[in-house]
């Protein structure tokens, strides 16, 4: 798998935590709390993105 389709996963990854995140963020219903870590993910995904980006910019 080449590094920019990683970077591009863990893109599109980032986007798909933020829209969750913001999700929970706006819940009706205060007592129906989730479990996943959203904001940890985005920020995990978007530090995968960034250094499979500057590898995949490295080795061209």
């Amino acid at each position: 798998m080449s590094m920019l389709s990683v970077a591009i996963t863990a893109a599109a990854l980032f986007g798909v935590a933020e829209v969750a995140n913001w999700r929970r963020n706006n819940r009706h219903d205060v007592e129906e709390v989730g479990f996943m870590p959203w904001r940890g993910i985005a920020l995990a995904s978007a530090a995968v993105a960034l250094f499979a980006t500057a590898f995949w910019l490295a080795g061209r």
